[in-house]
């Protein structure tokens, strides 16, 4: 009998207690394929998430991280870089959730094409209808498209969005989902993990530039996962704030992009 290989992955929380559990339940039940080592990583939750998760019974392979502050998102993912033995690692949200081995199919993939260091599936929402998954590097009329439906913008969002290309087949892809993705453990440690400069948004696609360094990336419709896509940059003024400053800091390092 073959032994299967070992696989990381981490979820990051800041509140949300029940749909964390909901998530970390749909890894453990559907990763078969594979040896899932579960990180629990809590950003100093106010609502005592972080309490909670260390007081649920999760059964071996799973490790709960209360950390003493809000670090924000990537950085709360870099708190499990130096614990991690695995060969591949998956990056999770907690508003993800599966009903098939998602994990265990990226690996596959990356195994059969050596050349790709990250993968992302087909996200879906929790009715099954698709999510647009591939994109191209973020430009500032990209990011306006996606803000602010004007049909003067239509394809330019169309383009950013790669609607151009057969999304039915593995393409490869300039930015990668930070919700949903598997990467070589190796390469992730070695670059780092995420730029903790990001305290939310765009780390997911300055992590996609750094991985190119290594290797491919690619969208895969081989599987899929279900994402409830909480979009909080359209519902408030802060956090669209904070997804400005955070594409300036990416433009500063990568280059402005118009389109």
């Amino acid at each position: 009998m073959l032994k299967k290989a070992k696989v990381s992955a981490s979820i990051v929380t800041y509140g949300g207690y029940d749909e964390a559990v909901q998530a970390a339940r749909s890894l453990q039940k559907h990763t078969q394929s594979v040896e899932l080592s579960l990180y629990l990583v809590d950003n100093a939750s106010p609502d005592g998430t972080g309490h909670k998760l260390e007081q649920t019974q999760w059964g071996p392979g799973v490790q709960v991280l209360c950390l003493p502050h809000n670090v924000g998102f990537g950085a709360g993912h870099n708190a499990v870089l130096s614990r991690l033995d695995s060969v591949y690692h998956a990056v999770v949200n907690p508003d993800i959730t599966l009903d098939e081995d998602a994990i265990g199919k990226l690996c596959a993939f990356l195994d059969a094409h050596p050349d790709v260091v990250m993968a992302t599936p087909q996200l879906l929402f929790p009715n099954g209808t698709p999510q647009y998954t591939a994109k191209r590097a973020p430009g500032f009329l990209s990011l306006l498209a996606r803000q602010v439906p004007l049909k003067c913008l239509k394809k330019t969002e169309e383009h950013y969005l790669m609607l151009d290309e057969d999304l039915t087949v593995a393409r490869e892809i300039d930015f990668c989902t930070g919700c949903f993705f598997v990467i070589r453990t190796e390469a992730f440690r070695q670059m780092g993990g995420f730029d903790e400069g990001y305290f939310m948004y765009v780390e997911d696609a300055d992590l996609t530039r750094k991985a190119q360094s290594y290797g491919k990336v690619y969208f895969t419709p081989c599987t899929h996962v279900y994402h409830a896509w909480h979009r909080s940059p359209n519902k408030s003024l802060k956090p669209f704030l904070m997804q400005i400053s955070s594409m300036l800091r990416y433009w500063r390092k990568w280059g402005f992009r118009l389109r």
